[in-house]
């Protein structure tokens, strides 16, 4: 049975293929791989999103590491369990791609997310001053389940943000990126890793589904 397509959580990224096929995990006999995509910001900086894609929409076994390819898809989520911890594994699982001759995308990394704020907004700022809010929104999915999107709020956006209730209605336009941090396991052990989220450029708010309350735009870095 096809799974229900839902609008309330949809991307599209085009950029740089830089790795081969990572086999993450199988159902039902169809088999799912990790790919990584290189995704220029306009900033020239860039962002390299993890794709999750079936074996039956493409040849896992080739390498397409140098193509250009833009995807069409759902922003995910997973809970992988380590030990006695959780860790939040986010990919863009891939409906539809294509390859591309060149990049020429003025836009090439856009989401809309329509979901639920489920934990408190939390308000900080950075050693330059600037404003941030983070945000985690549960976006609905077919068959009860729910994927739990980081996001960051900036400037305006953050100040509006840190006063959101839980529980409220959001939707939500931005990009996807990509974040190194590096994090102490240890005295002698520093390790990095890399934390992905929707960085918000737009924002409203809904009071009820029918109720739109305030409407925010602010620039990304």
């Amino acid at each position: 049975m096809a799974e229900k397509l839902l609008n309330n959580n949809q991307a599209v990224v085009e950029g740089e293929i830089v790795s081969d096929f990572e086999f993450s995990h199988e159902v039902f006999g169809e088999g799912f791989y990790y790919v990584k995509l290189k995704v220029s910001r306009l900033s020239q900086s860039n962002d390299t999103i993890p794709l999750l894609m079936s074996e039956r929409l493409i040849d896992v076994n080739q390498s397409y590491i140098g193509q250009f390819m833009e995807a069409r898809g759902q922003f995910r989520s997973f809970n992988k369990h380590e030990g006695l911890k959780n860790h939040l594994i986010l990919s863009l699982f891939v409906r539809e791609f294509t390859f591309l001759d060149q990049l020429d995308n003025l836009k090439p990394n856009v989401i809309f997310l329509d979901g639920y704020i489920c934990k408190e907004p939390v308000y900080r700022t950075t050693p330059f001053g600037r404003e941030i809010t983070d945000m985690l929104v549960a976006v609905n999915r077919a068959y009860s389940k729910s994927d739990y999107i980081p996001c960051i709020c900036w400037g305006r956006n953050a100040r509006y943000a840190k006063h959101l209730p839980v529980g409220g209605r959001i939707q939500l336009w931005g990009r996807i990126q990509s974040r190194e941090y590096q994090k102490r396991l240890s005295d002698f052990d520093v390790r990095s890793f890399v934390a992905y989220e929707v960085s918000v450029n737009q924002m409203e708010y809904c009071s009820d589904p029918g109720e739109i309350r305030a409407q925010y735009v602010a620039d990304s870095p």
